[in-house]
């Protein structure tokens, strides 16, 4: 079955190019040319979904940040906007990639391919079920977080994170091994955005149990898992 890639975006010539393209490799192809229409296509459970950020209506932040919490696929920002901190925010939002414009359409290829090798591989992973830390589980098969039974409620990304760190406990990790274990050794953006995952994770989880520090900071080297009991 043809793997199936939601394209969002306000230009008509833009998606015409992108869309000829990838279907000359096999994929399936979704339209949406709002942000609205993205939200409602995302609900046809694409594979990946490449999305703007400048559009009318809702722009691209808001809708990954309207979809990621059902949507489990990479996303992978296109865009004109060139800054750091829009990359960063991108990501922080649960993106798994942020490309620029203007592009080349060779590395936008490579990049959809490396994700959605990830994706595969991810799937065909034979792991252990649950990880327990005190009152906090893990459920690595249903992708699930609970504190004394309740579910917290993580981003695919932010879940990935939890899963490495988790399943080493007491290793320290550097944001570059974080991204590139995470986001796959064939991933092609940066580790700007690792720190802003963290953060947003450590917020939700003190939350639900702020006597517990799940996640600590090893200043100059990284993050890691702490021995919880």
């Amino acid at each position: 079955m043809a793997e199936k890639i939601l394209i969002v975006d306000d230009e008509e010539g833009m998606v015409s190019f992108i869309k000829d393209s990838l279907m000359t490799e096999g994929y399936e192809i979704l339209i949406a040319t709002d942000g609205e229409q993205a939200i409602q296509r995302a609900m046809q459970h694409p594979d990946l979904i490449i999305l703007d950020i400048m559009m009318p209506g809702k722009n691209g932040y808001e809708v990954c940040q309207a979809i990621r919490d059902v949507v489990s696929c990479p996303i992978l920002f296109l865009s004109a906007l060139q800054s750091e901190t829009d990359r960063i925010k991108g990501l922080a939002l649960g993106g798994d990639d942020y490309v620029i414009k203007p592009f080349s359409m060779r590395e936008l290829k490579m990049r959809i391919q490396a994700h959605l090798r990830r994706e595969k591989r991810a799937v065909s992973l034979d792991k252990k079920t649950y990880l327990k830390f005190g009152r906090l589980s893990i459920d690595l098969k249903g992708h699930a977080v609970y504190f004394n039974g309740k579910e917290i409620i993580f981003t695919k990304r932010e879940f990935d994170i939890i899963e490495l760190l988790a399943l080493h406990p007491g290793m320290v990790f550097s944001k570059d091994q974080i991204y590139e274990k995470v986001w796959g050794y064939d991933a092609m953006g940066d580790s700007a955005g690792v720190a802003e995952h963290i953060k947003k994770i450590r917020a939700k989880l003190n939350e639900m149990d702020p006597e517990v520090e799940y996640i600590s900071t090893v200043w100059g080297v990284g993050y890691k898992w702490e021995r919880v009991k």
